[in-house]
């Protein structure tokens, strides 16, 4: 069957082509004996509006754009994008994915928009923007929503965890297990210019070591560009000898790791505690301790806060903070040595 044209379903319902497109384009400015003739009529002929077209007439693209700092496959940029799509599809937004691999990208993609001006949003996930950047899209009258980003300055609104309370909070119930030697692994921030989210959970682990005498933080930083398990079991494996503990900067580490330290005829968490960040679905099946997030949830808040942002609606909790616990399941415990006593953990 062919598509139906708006003036074919003008012809169906008795108006003209305007009143067509305005049924659909602003449906309060149409008398409602006429708006349901319309709809009827595009109804029986299958109709479908132009969502290209509607964008002209509205002057909006009916497109947001989502800045994400990794590969869209990632668990969590796949579940946020998830949560994004669940709430603006219904509300007739597409999503159109950025992976920025470099600042070079991001600065190329905000000098871009004003000429293309291509999303009535932008959504920004797990990094930063600079104050020029900002200024561009409150030119353009462009809302920007983040997720999971390093800080607020500049966004409209958010939804973003804890990271840096999350991991003290894992490094603190190892340190009241008695570990002494807590590593972190995760990638080196080798991007110039780019801030990201993450860099807050080594921080995190820093900061809650130093609040104790005798507690050591060690930093075992890999490429980013090479988070793979090679790099991570590497980096485990040539770690001082008195390392009881490592945190990692997500289960995608975590689990692969844990995984081969097991094959190699370690014992987990008798040899070495662990301790993820995620929570993703094999987290659990592998009885791994790990910091929750929730990206699916996350994203649709973020994405109910982009419709309003656009309709220029007040937000009435413009950013939001959720809850990031720490899940205890099977790899960690108290360190082997003699030497190392528990000692009690303080508030976080």
């Amino acid at each position: 069957m062919a598509k139906a044209s708006i003036q074919a379903v003008a012809r169906a319902a008795g108006v003209s082509v305007s009143t067509v497109s305005r049924t659909f384009a602003k449906p309060d400015l149409v008398l409602p004996d006429t708006r349901d003739k319309v709809l009827a009529a595009a109804e029986r002929l299958e109709y479908r509006v132009s969502r290209s077209a509607a964008a002209l007439k509205s002057g909006q693209t009916l497109r947001v754009a989502l800045l994400a700092s990794e590969r869209i496959s990632t668990w969590f940029n796949a579940n946020v994008f998830a949560g994004l799509d669940a709430v603006l599809r219904p509300a007739g937004y597409d999503i159109a994915p950025f992976p920025m691999s470099s600042a070079e990208d991001r600065q190329r993609f905000f000098a871009d928009l004003p000429v293309r001006r291509n999303a009535d949003a932008v959504i920004v996930s797990s990094f930063n923007i600079e104050p020029d950047e900002v200024e561009r899209l409150k030119n353009m009258h462009v809302p920007v929503i983040g997720v999971n980003i390093p800080a607020t300055e500049g966004f409209d609104a958010g939804v973003s965890i804890d990271d840096h309370a999350a991991s003290r909070r894992a490094a603190e119930h190892l340190i009241a297990l008695g570990h002494r030697r807590i590593a972190f692994v995760g990638g080196t921030a080798t991007r110039s210019g780019m801030r990201f989210s993450a860099e807050a959970r080594l921080q995190g682990i820093i900061d809650a070591c130093a609040r104790h005498a005798g507690v050591e933080a060690v930093p075992l930083m890999i490429n980013r560009s090479g988070l793979d398990v090679n790099s991570s079991l590497n980096a485990v494996l040539t770690a001082s000898p008195d390392l009881t503990a490592v945190c990692f900067q997500d289960d995608e580490l975590a689990l692969p790791v844990l995984y081969r330290l097991r094959g190699y005829g370690r014992q987990v968490p008798r040899d070495l505690s662990i301790i993820g960040f995620d929570d993703i679905d094999l987290a659990a099946q592998m009885g791994l301790t790990t910091i929750h997030q929730d990206p699916f949830a996350m994203g649709s808040l973020a994405a109910e806060k982009t419709l309003a942002a656009i309709a220029d609606e007040p937000i009435e909790t413009p950013f939001e903070t959720p809850d990031a616990p720490l899940i205890l399941r099977e790899t960690t415990a108290p360190p082997q040595s003699k030497d190392l006593k528990p000692v009690a953990s303080q508030a976080v």
